[in-house]
């Protein structure tokens, strides 16, 4: 196959992602002929590119990890300034919310050995981050970095939930989840 067409092949999986991540945030339940609606393709288009659904949610998870570890990328991870690392991660992640989707609702996607290893790959820096922020006394030491990470991975998804519900304004989710991973709910 030319270099050109398997860009092209790519391009194409990467828009039939792009058309199921659409509407199976609104509809999880969408079957594969409702996402090759969807993406305006038939359904032997679709199944030249995805074999099954279970393929389908796998390809999802595996992109919105590799999103995501891209957008973290993105994030300097420096000891001097490491107090800033953690909110600055929040705000490059709050707009990922509809790649992470898939990541939390899907349980098939709990048993991939492929999602396992991706996610811990995404975790260690973060886990890192939160090591250093507890030897300088800036959070807790009596959690584990790992229990962190969990509330931290479950304010965003939460977050971009509560954007994509109307219930708060996207510009002011990221503060709202950096507050309540640092401070809590208690009042001041």
């Amino acid at each position: 196959m030319t270099k050109d067409r398997t860009a092209a092949k790519e391009a194409r999986l990467h828009g039939i992602l792009d058309s199921a991540t659409e509407l199976l945030i609104h509809k999880p339940t969408a079957s594969l002929n409702e996402i090759a609606e969807h993406a305006g393709i038939g359904i032997a288009t679709l199944h030249r590119y995805i074999e099954s659904r279970e393929q389908l949610i796998l390809q999802l998870g595996l992109r919105a990890l590799k999103v995501v570890g891209d957008s973290m990328n993105e994030v300097p991870l420096d000891e001097e300034t490491i107090e800033d690392y953690i909110p600055a991660l929040i705000e490059a992640l709050i707009p990922l919310g509809d790649k992470i989707h898939f990541l939390t609702h899907d349980a098939s996607l709990y048993y991939s050995e492929e999602i396992i290893a991706a996610e811990r790959k995404i975790k260690e820096p973060i886990c890192h981050a939160v090591e250093l922020l507890q030897k300088k006394g800036a959070v807790r030491q009596d959690m584990s970095a790992d229990w962190i990470w969990n509330v931290l991975y479950t304010l965003v998804f939460v977050a971009w939930q509560q954007v994509e519900d109307g219930r708060i304004a996207k510009r002011s989710a990221a503060k709202l989840v950096t507050e309540t991973l640092f401070h809590g709910v208690a009042a001041k």
